[in-house]
């Protein structure tokens, strides 16, 4: 098996001016991925009337990138770690520029899947390494937590822009622009990081690349999330859901046996003894199985149930993004002085009282101005979690394993999204089974309002969760974490 060399924890950038520069081309690339989740949306029915997609297949261009990108994000933040941090980064801009320019220029249906998919896998790359960069070029406290408020907010006006970009290009240039537009902005994002991003240290060690280990986890993450997303399509008891169920659970036992005999895993099980981080990644499991679906029910709700276009939707996102921009700021600043674990609290506290008076918007007689309030108050939560959440990912880890650490805890972030959208789903549908007209946009917004009740729900599990969580920051587990990886260094020889 061919050896890969670790690199060695990063020093800090020279100068705040240049990690300045820096921070802000990382928040560029989480708002080119957090736009990237959106702007295909209002594009489908173009999409599928110029390619030939039967209706119910249009949503294969948003499974294929959803997949794929929950797949490969643990062995894209090993890569991270292996590679070289800067390395990932800039080839998980270029993927994203070339998969683009294909699904812009893709003639038929299975070119642009294959294309959404490659991007995905881009996505995989790209989340990881931007945020292992983060935590290591800042030090962890006040400077780290000012640097993931930043790259939270840029990922907040991303989902806007995303909405509101989509439905501009494709009403005035056709739906081949929001693939292209991703092309000139991930193009000059990768070349100006060889410029503001320092270098990859020397790789002083190698180490090998885990291939069993890193084939049986994409292999289980990319059918377990599949069989998630197409459940509800396709039906729970389909011979394909049920098959992609039980090999993914095969492969991920597989997997999980061969990190524990390997002697430099891919996934080091040592990490969870890190309480933060294992905190860290229940969390944002359930900010995205709660928080994370609120937008889906809210588009539902806006375009099915009172008619608005695509356009007309976006802008609608604009108050509850502002909002979460906002929260993120604000998570910062709660963190640095009150501390994590009371941070987390009071944003799921505000995010699930916001999501209640949400709750009182759906419904098929009421009008956007009573979805305002909720929106607010939710979407300061949302953010204020969203900033505290990565802070506790990243507390206590060693630098040079930054990047796996990020790829668990992304990891989570995505199966969160796709379990709560495939449960949520379902219990939003009873009920509406051979309605139509008035009668079924009654049933959806009556359906959805339970769901939004019962996110709210889940926002207060999220609280339980953060109590485990210690009270005070400690470097006790940052410092268990160096020792295991330098004794880990040990076995393998240094290069020469």
């Amino acid at each position: 098996m061919s050896t890969l060399s670790a690199p060695t924890p990063p020093r800090a950038a020279a100068g705040g001016r240049h990690l300045g520069w820096t921070l802000a081309l990382l928040a560029l690339a989480q708002l080119i991925y957090a736009l990237d989740l959106n702007i295909v949306f209002v594009a489908l029915p173009e999409i599928g009337d110029d390619l030939g997609f039967p209706g119910q297949t249009q949503q294969l261009v948003v499974s294929a990138y959803v997949v794929f990108a929950g797949g490969f994000l643990l062995v894209g933040g090993r890569a991270a770690d292996l590679l070289g941090r800067r390395r990932t980064f800039v080839t998980a801009l270029l993927v994203y520029a070339l998969s683009s320019l294909a699904g812009g220029l893709a003639p038929d249906s299975g070119t642009i899947i294959v294309a959404r998919a490659i991007q995905g896998i881009g996505g995989a790359l790209l989340l990881p390494a931007t945020l292992s960069l983060i935590n290591t070029l800042f030090e962890e406290g006040p400077k780290r937590n000012r640097a993931l408020a930043v790259w939270g907010g840029a990922g907040a006006s991303g989902l806007t822009i995303g909405a509101l970009l989509g439905g501009v290009l494709t009403e005035n240039f056709g739906w081949p622009a929001v693939f292209f537009v991703n092309v000139p902005l991930a193009g000059l994002a990768a070349l100006a990081a060889l410029f503001v991003i320092p270098r990859d240290p020397a790789r002083g060690i190698r180490r090998p690349f885990d291939l069993p280990g890193a084939l049986g986890v994409t292999g289980g993450s990319t059918l377990l999330v599949a069989a998630l997303v197409e459940g509800p399509e396709l039906g729970w008891g389909s011979p394909w859901v049920v098959g992609a169920f039980v090999l993914a659970v095969l492969l991920l036992v597989a997997f999980a046996a061969v990190e524990a005999r390997t002697r430099d895993p891919l996934m080091p099980f040592r990490l969870f003894r890190n309480r933060s981080l294992t905190v860290g990644m229940g969390i944002t499991f359930i900010y995205m199985a709660t928080f994370g679906v609120l937008p889906y029910f809210l588009t539902v709700l806006l375009q099915s149930v009172h008619g608005y276009s695509a356009l007309e939707s976006g802008l609608a996102f604009l108050i509850p993004s502002v909002a979460i921009a906002a929260g993120t700021q604000l998570g910062e600043r709660l963190a640095t002085r009150f501390g994590n674990r009371r941070t987390l609290i009071i944003g799921f506290v505000i995010g699930a009282i916001g999501t209640a008076v949400l709750a009182v918007g759906f419904d098929e007689g009421a009008g956007y101005g009573l979805l305002v309030p909720g929106l607010v108050v939710s979407g300061i939560g949302q953010g204020i979690v969203w900033t505290a959440m990565w802070i506790a990912a990243a507390t206590g880890t060693a630098p040079a394993e930054q990047g796996v650490a990020n790829g668990i805890a992304s990891t989570t972030l995505n199966l969160g999204n796709a379990i709560g959208l495939a449960v949520f789903t379902a219990i939003a549908d009873i009920g509406t089974d051979g309605k139509s007209g008035a009668a079924l946009r009654t049933a959806t917004a009556d359906g959805e309002f339970v769901v939004v009740l019962l996110t709210a729900g889940g926002m207060a599990i999220g609280i339980l969760a953060t109590l485990a969580l210690r009270r005070h920051s400690t470097t006790r587990s940052h410092i268990t974490a160096r020792s295991a990886l330098e004794e880990d260094a040990g076995k393998f020889p240094k290069v020469r």
